[in-house]
């Protein structure tokens, strides 16, 4: 019980990082969103373990129900990393052939 307490407490501190952030516009309104859709399901994922682990053996998987929000954590980490490298040389790309554009472009005199 301490222990789901204390992880609810550093969520709600996670929570007025996130308004204090939103307020002074570090983050846009759909970033807000996203962090704060993504902090309440953490606190309801706590809030309701008991009913996931219920859940998870019900399914037939064996241990607890935060290992196995632990392993769908993981694979969403995983899933997010491989999109951003597609970006990443997505941009490396674009900054080739704008780099290779500007080297080739007559000097004006």
């Amino acid at each position: 019980m301490f222990q789901q307490a204390f992880a609810l407490l550093i969520i709600v501190f996670f929570l007025t990082r996130l308004v204090k952030q939103r307020q002074t516009n570090q983050i846009t309104r759909n970033e807000g969103i996203l962090w704060l859709i993504f902090w309440l399901l953490a606190a309801l994922a706590i809030i309701f373990i008991k009913t996931i682990d219920q859940v998870v053996a019900a399914l037939g998987f064996s241990g607890s129900g935060i290992n196995f929000l632990l392993y769908i954590a993981i694979m969403i980490l995983f899933y997010f990393i491989f999109k951003m490298r597609l970006k990443i040389v997505k941009i490396e790309k674009e900054i080739t052939n704008i780099t290779r554009t500007v080297a080739l472009k007559p000097e004006k005199k």
